[in-house]
């Protein structure tokens, strides 16, 4: 029998360099900051670490547009650091992930200089460009087709010299890569992938790992919004035909490096709601990618089309479980599919601050979603921060302080599109303090020292530090065994000693109706999970425990208030109950 992959009991920590730990006091976090944090990280009990974009850049998306692959954006150090960092990593019994952006590039990437320098020239196949359609009326100029950008507006952006568009489903600073060209791609496996094997990886986050096989005619997209001449496009870009022959190639790359198979991807894969279509990438047999991040949790109270068309806190727990229970049928019994949990990355606004309550019930509500993700099948991924239980910026700060290009740009959309209307844009503002990327990007809160520890005092850090620093750092709550720290520690901990049924336990929600009490079972190998999350202020009956303990013996393996297991559930309570099936005793 095959040994089980690393990868399949581990707890992985990202780290978004910017905001992660400034070693030099220009205000920006780097990547000796990343390296003085090392013991840190190794004490929380993750088995990896994987690293947000470090690469020279020109910063339109925050390092998202790569102008070389072989460089580091000099603020956060040299080629060299990140090797040190590799080092220290391995040191300590840590695996490292970069992350491995190749559907696009920056437009100051030489391969895109080249390729819109001329349509002659070599690489100017390289990049998608297409001549522009004309209005059979006006005459005007058109895009190629109406497929809107990630971060609105058309995705093309013409090129006046040589009078052409290229696609952009991104910012118009990030030019899509042509993957029908094969040198293209190439290219990007010895520069992005093999630069940085030979330096000792362990694997890679895969962005938008499904957008690079695209439609070659490039048809419009259905017309879900009769107002925007641009309309949403995924479901034509996303998960094209050529997917398997593509991501075949890129492993056959990492193969060179790591024969035995160890090396990780983890893709990230949006506009997939089909169990079946994420199999085809995550099934052994397939042999695709390790895991993909499934996008079901994090999209609960999004807008359908525009993630900050919504109301704030207008979430069911009825809609949230079944987005959880969606990401648990990968691990279901019936397939040879992997998958992932986590509640929180770069891109995502503070769980605390979207399912719980980061007022009175704030230490609470963090700990009881940390036992909600750290109980769910999978490799568990837990974003900086996130432990200590950071929150949103708090609502009051102007909207200047965000900065994301997703969070100006909509702002700029509904300003421009309701000519200021001041209800309009105060809706804007409470969806940016809800959902805006930007609260994942505040300086992490190591002290209650000036600037939270992240920078030095007479530094200006390059977003503000949060208001609370005082309250919740790590250096407190280093010193608070009751802390949210100390009780992520704790569960990593536990999570690791029981990875048959944490990890790779079959999931069933016992009470689906139920809308204030989750309440879930994990079956594996001998062993069951109870577990059982208090989403409100009420304290709350849970009329199937009885049911679910009797006659076995059981224990509380982690909770969040004292009790001997049976009361009913307080504000923000939850436990984690471990069950032995095989025994008739009653605890």
């Amino acid at each position: 029998m095959a040994p089980t992959p690393w990868w399949k009991n581990a707890s992985i920590y990202q780290i978004y360099p910017a905001s992660f730990q400034d070693s030099n006091g220009d205000g920006i976090g780097d990547l000796p900051g990343i390296i003085s944090r090392l013991d840190y990280i190794q004490s929380l009990g993750v088995d990896a670490i994987w690293v947000c974009p470090m690469y020279d850049s020109p910063q339109y998306d925050m390092g998202y547009d790569i102008s070389d692959y072989e460089a580091v954006y000099a603020p956060y150090g040299k080629v060299a650091d990140v090797e040190a960092l590799i080092a220290g990593c391995h040191a300590r019994g840590l695996r490292i992930l970069l992350d491995l952006v190749i559907n696009h590039t920056s437009h100051e990437h030489a391969w895109f200089r080249a390729s819109r320098s001329s349509r002659t020239d070599p690489k100017r196949d390289w990049y998608i460009w297409r001549p522009p359609r004309y209005d059979p009326a006006t005459r005007q100029r058109q895009p190629p087709n109406n497929w809107r950008s990630f971060f609105g507006g058309s995705a093309w952006a013409w090129d006046e010299p040589t009078q052409e568009y290229y696609l952009h489903l991104f910012a118009p600073q990030q030019p899509d890569l042509n993957w029908e060209n094969p040198a293209t791609r190439q290219a990007l496996y010895a520069s992005a992938m093999e630069f940085w094997l030979q330096r000792g990886i362990d694997g890679f986050r895969v962005d938008t790992v499904n957008m690079y096989s695209k439609p070659q005619d490039f048809p419009d997209a259905p017309i879900l919004d009769p107002s925007n001449p641009y309309q949403p496009a995924a479901s034509l870009f996303c998960n094209g035909p050529r997917m398997p022959e593509f991501l075949t190639e890129i492993n056959q790359v990492l193969r060179k490096y790591r024969p035995h198979g160890d090396a990780i991807t983890v893709g990230e894969l949006p506009a997939t709601p089909d169990r079946s279509d994420v199999l085809r990438y995550v099934s052994a047999a397939a042999n695709q990618l390790s895991m993909v991040f499934q996008f079901d949790i994090v999209d609960c109270n999004m807008g359908a089309d525009l993630r900050f068309n919504t109301v704030p806190h207008t979430w069911t727990l009825s809609d949230l479980r079944a987005r959880v229970a969606a990401t648990q049928t990968l691990m279901d019994g019936s397939t040879d599919g992997w998958s992932t949990a986590f509640l929180e990355n770069h891109d995502q606004a503070r769980c605390v601050s979207r399912w719980g309550s980061p007022g009175k019930h704030w230490e609470k509500s963090a700990k009881m979603l940390a036992m909600l993700v750290a109980s769910l099948s999978g490799t568990l991924f837990l974003y900086q921060g996130q432990e200590i239980g950071m929150t949103n910026a708090p609502n009051h700060w102007d909207v200047g302080e965000y900065k994301d290009v997703d969070s100006v740009n909509y702002y700029r959309y509904v300003q421009e599109s309701t000519d200021n209307d001041p209800v309009a844009i105060q809706n804007a503002k409470q969806a940016l303090d809800y959902l805006a990327r930007d609260h994942a990007r505040l300086p992490m809160q190591w002290s209650a020292a000036p600037q939270a520890g992240f920078t030095d005092a007479e530094a200006k850090p390059w977003m503000r530090v949060h208001d609370n620093f005082k309250e919740v750092n790590v250096k407190g709550q280093t010193d608070q065994e009751d802390s949210v720290l100390g009780f992520w520690k704790a569960l990593l901990g536990v999570r690791k000693q029981f990875p048959g049924v944490f990890a790779a336990g079959v999931y069933r929600d016992v009470d689906p109706e139920n809308e204030e009490v989750l309440v879930f079972e994990k079956l594996g190998r001998g062993e069951k999970l109870v577990v059982t999350l208090n989403f409100g202020t009420e304290v709350r009956e849970v009329q199937e425990l009885e049911g679910l303990l009797k006659g076995k013996s059981w224990r509380v393996l982690v909770g969040n208030y004292e009790g001997d297991g049976m009361e009913a559930l307080r504000p923000y309570e939850g436990r984690i109950y471990l069950v032995d099936v095989e025994t008739a005793t009653v605890a």
